[in-house]
C-alpha cells in the first residue's frame, strides 16, 4: 500500500474505541489533522492497542503522532499489562526523607513510563506536569512533583533525563502553570491573581530551567489577569513574547483540550478557538471527547498548513537517547 504522503497538520483529535471506523481513517487522512491522543476506554490489552497504533501510523507519511497521558498515579491510562506508576508528589514526598535516592526513583520511573509506552508505538506521553502547586487543587495535588520550585526542578530533571534515556522526548505542562489556582479548567476559568514577577519567581522556575530539555509544552486555560486579558492558549504574549522570546523555546506549542471549559468560557465557538490559538502561537490544537466538534473544526477552519509548523511537529516522531 502506498502512503499518502501529507505535512502533519495542527489538529490533535481522539478516536471512539478500540479499532477504528471506517469514518475515523477518513478523518484521519485530511491534511489538517496531525495526531491522535488516547484515553482509557482506547485500552483494552498491549497487543490491541499496539495493534491500533499501528493502523494510525500505517495510513500517511509522515505517521501522525500518536500520544497518550500516562503521568502515573491518578492519571494514567494504560493501566492492566503496564506498570502502575506512582503519582509525581511520591518522588517529593521521597525527597524529604532522602534527597539522594528521590531523584533516582524519578528517574526510573521515568525509564519505565517511556520504554512501555514505546513498545506498544506511542511517540510520546503529555509528561511531565511542571506545576509548582502553592494551594490545594483538585486537578493538579498529587500530580505535581513539589511545591518548592527548585525541588521541582531538581526531580522534574531526573524525570526528562529518564524519559530521554528510554528514548521519548518530555512535554512540560501546563505552561505558565496551573499550580496556583484552586478551580479546575476542565470546569471552569481558573483566575490567577499573581503578577509576573511573582509567576517568574515561582511557577516558571522549572520551565527557565529546563526548557531546553523538553520538546514541546502544554498550555494552561488559566487566566492570568494582572499579566495578559487572555489565556495563555489564546495569548501572544505568554507563548511568543515569554515563551518564544524571553525563555528561548524552541519546541512544540500544543494547546489544552479545546473541550475544556476554561477555552469554552473565552469563546463559545470551536473555530474560533483554535483560529484564536493557532495565531497566539499554538503549533497544534486539541479536541478531545467531542467528535461532532473534530469534525466541525475540521471542516470549518481555514488554516494553511505551513512547513516550519509542520517540521516542529515531526521532530517529535524521532526519539532521543
Amino acid at each position: 500500500m502506498t502512503l499518502k504522503r501529507l505535512p502533519l497538520g495542527p489538529i490533535m483529535l481522539d478516536v471512539a474505541s478500540l479499532t477504528l471506523s471506517d469514518k475515523e481513517r477518513e478523518t484521519l487522512v485530511h491534511p489538517l489533522v496531525g495526531g491522535v491522543i488516547l484515553f482509557a476506554r482506547n485500552y483494552q490489552n498491549r497487543e490491541q492497542v499496539a495493534a491500533l497504533i499501528s493502523e494510525i501510523k500505517s495510513l500517511r507519511s509522515p505517521e501522525l503522532l500518536v500520544a497518550v497521558d500516562q503521568e502515573g498515579g491518578r492519571v494514567q491510562r494504560f493501566k492492566d499489562g503496564f506498570t502502575r506508576l506512582p503519582a509525581a508528589n511520591s518522588f517529593g514526598e521521597s525527597w524529604q526523607a532522602d534527597k539522594q535516592t528521590a531523584p533516582i526513583k524519578a528517574f526510573e520511573s521515568a525509564v519505565t513510563m517511556a520504554s512501555e509506552l514505546i513498545e506498544v508505538g506511542v511517540d510520546f506521553s503529555f509528561a511531565p506536569v511542571f506545576d509548582v502547586e502553592t494551594q490545594a487543587s483538585d486537578v493538579i495535588g498529587d500530580r505535581s512533583f513539589h511545591s518548592d520550585p527548585a525541588i521541582a526542578v531538581e526531580l522534574l530533571g531526573a524525570y526528562i533525563d529518564g524519559m530521554h534515556a528510554a528514548g521519548m522526548v518530555a512535554i512540560g505542562k501546563h505552561f505558565p502553570g496551573h499550580g496556583g489556582v484552586a478551580g479546575d479548567s476542565h470546569h471552569c476559568l481558573p483566575c490567577d491573581e499573581r503578577n509576573l514577577e511573582q509567576l517568574l519567581a515561582h511557577d516558571l522556575q522549572p520551565y527557565k530551567e529546563l526548557i531546553h530539555e523538553i520538546d514541546g509544552v502544554m498550555t494552561a486555560h488559566v487566566l492570568f489577569d494582572r499579566c495578559d486579558p487572555h489565556i495563555p492558549t489564546y495569548s501572544p504574549f505568554w507563548l511568543k513574547t515569554v515563551l518564544r522570546e524571553q525563555l528561548g523555546f524552541q519546541g512544540v506549542v500544543f494547546s489544552d483540550d479545546l473541550t475544556m471549559q476554561g477555552a469554552v468560557d473565552v469563546h463559545a465557538d470551536i473555530i474560533t478557538r483554535a483560529e484564536q490559538a493557532l495565531a497566539a502561537g499554538c503549533d497544534m490544537v486539541l479536541v478531545c471527547n467531542r467528535p461532532d466538534l473534530s469534525e466541525q473544526l475540521i471542516e470549518g477552519l481555514d488554516f494553511t498548513v505551513n512547513e516550519r509548523q509542520s517540521f516542529r511537529l515531526t521532530r517529535l516522531l524521532k526519539r532521543t537517547s
